[in-house]
């Protein structure tokens, strides 16, 4: 098979293109260089868009949406910044933008009003990867998000509340929330685990 040759006809392997080379190919309308671009962020962007989704044809939905989204605005990358992390915040505003005309809507006006308390970092890091994410895909779709986006994506209560169409004081709501149910699960998998050590 013949190695991938973009607009500029020089004959590339995939690790070879620069991401300025990928995006021009892109912009040119070069067929194979939109192919090496899906290949090589696809899987990444994929298991964003797991952490985000309620289950696996979801994401998949998600990450075609994206991707759609990807080749629309890649006139506006200015190859300032990496290439990866641009698609992965499309990845992530596709996701939200997604949830915002589903039933999230429902699940965040019926908060409860509780108390401000502070809650502890939840201890993940004991746990695999695939453990992690089935613990976060299980949480409730307004705390998934929130928790996602502050303790994974790294955006602030500002930028949450403005992404979901709701006051930061709701944004720190469901991030105690979130790390509360997870805290929990996670309690439920560990406590069984040591219990079994003991002897009876």
């Amino acid at each position: 098979m013949p190695p991938p040759v973009c607009s500029a006809g020089k004959a590339f392997l995939l690790s070879e293109l620069s991401e300025r080379e990928l995006v021009q190919g892109c912009l040119d309308a070069d067929r194979r260089c939109q192919e090496l671009l899906y290949a090589r962020y696809a899987r990444r962007m994929y298991a964003v868009c797991l952490r985000y989704a309620r289950h696996e044809l979801e994401a998949q939905d998600l990450l075609q949406e994206g991707f759609i989204r990807v080749f629309d605005k890649l006139s506006g990358f200015r190859l300032q910044g990496s290439l990866e992390g641009w698609i992965r915040r499309i990845m992530v505003h596709t996701a939200i933008n997604t949830y915002r005309k589903k039933s999230f809507q429902q699940e965040r006006f019926g908060l409860e009003h509780l108390p401000e308390e502070p809650v502890e970092s939840v201890a993940l890091d004991q746990l695999g990867e695939q453990e992690v994410l089935k613990l976060v895909s299980a949480l409730p779709d307004g705390y998934r998000a929130v928790f996602n986006l502050y303790a994974i994506d790294g955006y602030d209560h500002a930028e949450i509340a403005e992404m979901l169409g709701f006051g930061e004081s709701t944004s720190r709501s469901q991030l105690a929330k979130a790390r509360r149910m997870l805290q929990q699960r996670l309690n439920d998998i560990t406590l069984p685990v040591h219990a079994g050590k003991t002897p009876h």
